[in-house]
Order: C-alpha cells, then structure tokens, then sequence
C-alpha cells in the first residue's frame, strides 16, 4: 500500500497560536543575535519549511535576504532513508555572509548535517541554524540547532508546512499521524 493511502487522523499536538507566539520570540532572538549584520541570508530547506521560513522572516527586524535549499532523505515515507540528496541548490553566494538556515524538523539529524557541512563549505562569516522542531530521541547524527521552536517526542507529524505524501501541509497547527490500520509510522 502506497505510504500516502493508509487510512489516518490527525491529532493536534502544537495550535496555531502557539506556532504564532513562538515564532515572534524566535525571531526576537535571531534579531538580537544578528544586529548589526549588513543583510542576513536565510536560507529556507524545502519543501517542509516554506510556511515557517514565510512567518519567520516577516517577524525579523533585520534586513533579508532568502534563498532555498531542497535537500531529502525522506521521500514520501515516514522515516529517513539516511541517504541525504540535494534537490535544489542556493542560487546566490554565501561566502563571507550571515547565514541564518531554517528548517522544518530535526529528526536523526542526517540532512542537517548534510546541510550544514555543505553550507560551511562555502565559507560564510556566520552560520546558525533555526529549526521550528526538535525530536532528540530519534537522533542518530549529532547536530544541534541554534533555536528550537519546540522538542517533541518520537511522533510522526504533518502541518505547518510538513507533510505526509505531499498532503497535510496547509494546516495552520502540527499534527500527530495516528494510522488507523494499526500499523506503525
């Protein structure tokens, strides 16, 4: 059964509100962190953080600069594959700059680390990373972000831009899949 058409609900685990509030003080802290920088280059990894990335920079006092990254070891299932491609490059320079990565969720850490090593690199004065999620107990590569919108438990989630088989990722709050065929996620 193709992962998309087993049968699930979604239970909400994190409001719309609460993203709201956390993603205003997040960007309190990034604008504390970066004052001063000339044009901070944030740097957006699709697909998942697109609705994330949209909010964060609209909350940033600082001058911006956004460009996008896709980078995958997931596809349409529901764990890693641990192979981390890059899907899309940056289109602009980053080399000497402030760079400000956002990312949807930090999982085994795989595609953050990839990310992360790519984009030093190329050499940018400062790179720190955003990441609206963090589920440590599903860490297999060590990576931390600079700021955490908030640590969840080993759940598979959908909405604010995440997705499951390419649906679910209009909904304003995140979600718990839960299948209901009785199978894991």
């Amino acid at each position: 059964m193709a992962a998309s058409a087993r049968p699930y609900v979604i239970d909400e685990m994190i409001s719309a509100k609460a993203i709201a509030a956390r993603v205003e003080a997040l960007a309190r802290e990034i604008d504390a962190t970066f004052a001063g920088t000339q044009k901070l280059v944030v740097v957006g990894l699709l697909r998942g953080s697109f609705i994330f990335i949209a909010d964060l920079v609209r909350e940033i006092g600082l001058p911006v600069e956004v460009d996008f990254l896709e980078a995958s070891s997931y596809g349409d299932a529901t764990v890693s594959s641990r192979e981390v491609r890059i899907l899309k490059d940056l289109r602009g320079e980053i080399a000497g700059r402030d760079v400000l990565v956002v990312e949807d969720i930090v999982d085994t850490g795989f595609t953050l680390s990839h990310v992360i090593r790519l984009l030093e690199s190329r050499a940018p004065r400062r790179l720190e990373v955003c990441a609206l999620l963090d589920k440590p107990a599903r860490r297999e590569v060590e990576v931390r972000a600079t700021w955490t919108g908030f640590t969840i438990p080993d759940e598979f989630v959908v909405g604010y831009g995440i997705d499951y088989g390419q649906r679910d990722r209009n909904l304003p709050h995140i979600g718990k899949v839960r299948f209901t065929d009785g199978g894991a996620a």
